[in-house]
């Protein structure tokens, strides 16, 4: 397991479009704050830290950036069927189960990297422009900090099984934007038409996301925040993991 893991982290170093998307997110966090800064010049009232978090960096990071670990999900995972790359791992003697676990883990390790540049780079970079009054709490910052990387790596879970299924990365990115820009809508509408699953809807990944934009209004977590924000990332991780991996596993591979 252990080269296995080295192989697919040296992969993901070599990535091309891990970089490209890795160096826009710092040039953009690093950038972007300068043009809002001329926005408030003149203003006395800035957002407070929080808000100014939330509004700023956190919802650009959830609306926007959210998505492109699907890009990264086609040219890392999917790319290798139509290289070959793909072929020379499954034929190498290790387990299917494995490799593909290894491929997972790696791949979500990328996801968490890309979706914690704008919540650090950016929210830096502001406080060193504008002063570090609009920093947020560093409760609620390292919150949403611990927050984006559970739903990363549960994100990353969903992508990589549909990669495994589509082995086309044109495929795969086109589906898995998509699928990522329409299931909230699609799954509002099922829990409005189908009761009894209106709390599974709820409490899934794809609803929950967006309150770690306002996670710091919760004064004291109870269990159902806890089984909302931690224990169905974890869940998620888990399951589309064991998911993908058994149809990583009954899959041929020409």
């Amino acid at each position: 397991m252990g080269n296995l893991m080295k192989t697919e982290w040296y992969k993901l170093r070599k990535d091309r479009s891990f970089w490209v998307l890795t160096l826009f997110l710092i040039a953009f966090a690093v950038l972007y704050p300068l043009d809002q800064m001329r926005l408030f010049e003149g203003v006395s009232n800035l957002p407070s830290g929080n808000d100014f978090y939330r509004g700023y960096v956190l919802s650009i990071n959830d609306q926007i950036v959210r998505l492109f670990p699907a890009i990264l999900a086609g040219f890392f995972i999917a790319s290798e069927y139509s290289m070959g790359t793909m072929k020379n791992i499954a034929s190498s003697g290790n387990s299917r189960i494995r490799i593909y676990f290894a491929k997972l883990t790696v791949f979500s390790i990328g996801s968490i990297i890309i979706l914690l540049i704008l919540p650090i780079l950016m929210t830096g970079a502001s406080a060193i422009y504008s002063g570090f009054n609009i920093m947020p709490e560093w409760t609620f910052f390292f919150q949403t900090i611990g927050l984006i990387t559970l739903y990363a790596a549960a994100f990353a879970s969903i992508m990589a099984l549909f990669s495994v299924i589509f082995t086309d990365s044109g495929k795969a990115i086109a589906f898995l934007l998509l699928f990522f820009g329409l299931i909230g809508s699609l799954l509002e509408f099922l829990s409005a038409k189908v009761s009894f699953l209106e709390p599974i809807i709820t409490h899934s990944i794809f609803m929950s996301h967006e309150s770690i934009l306002t996670i710091d209004q919760i004064g004291h977590w109870n269990g159902d925040d806890v089984l909302t924000f931690i224990v169905v990332p974890i869940l998620t991780f888990l399951v589309f993991g064991i998911l993908g991996s058994f149809i990583f596993r009954k899959k041929e591979i020409k």
